[in-house]
């Protein structure tokens, strides 16, 4: 563990700590050793699933190896689920972590002219205004932001 990540106690506060250790209601949908999905309390859409580290740790890239493949085989295997079953456009999937810091991944089945499809032709459209974006794509910007995440001192 680094020195962000939080054990986990009995009397953790947080919701999804409470929820792996089955202190707190879901709607499990399925689990591993390190994993677990269960259905939002707020779903954007019928499926919408979060799916956890069971160990406590705020962001998905401060995960191990191991807890890394298993929480994305287990999205995985939930959003191909989500599209044999409920027959979405596809399956949204992003991780964030702000309003409840541990790590989790939201799937969203989304369906023509749902929240999520409107949300993403909006995010499209932006791209289409270069003024907004003009800068962080000119080339020199672009090759800059490529060696910083090459790990290449510029």
């Amino acid at each position: 563990m680094n020195g962000k990540t939080k054990k986990r106690t009995k009397t953790s506060p947080c919701i999804f700590c409470r929820i792996a250790d089955g202190k707190a209601e879901a709607y499990r949908v399925e689990e591993n050793k390190l994993s677990l999905a269960f259905l939002d309390i707020n779903p954007f859409t019928q499926g919408h699933c979060l799916v956890i580290s069971k160990r406590h740790v705020p962001w998905w890239h401060d995960l191990t190896e191991e807890e890394t493949r298993s929480l994305f085989s287990l999205a995985r295997r939930i959003s191909r689920r989500m599209m044999r079953t409920l027959h979405p456009d596809f399956v949204c999937m992003y991780a964030r972590g702000r309003r409840i810091p541990h790590t989790h991944i939201f799937l969203v089945p989304s369906f023509g002219g749902d929240l999520l499809d409107r949300f993403f032709n909006a995010l499209e459209k932006a791209q289409e205004f270069p003024e907004k974006i003009a800068r962080v794509k000119e080339k020199k910007a672009m090759k800059r932001t490529a060696g910083l995440l090459q790990g290449k001192e510029l």
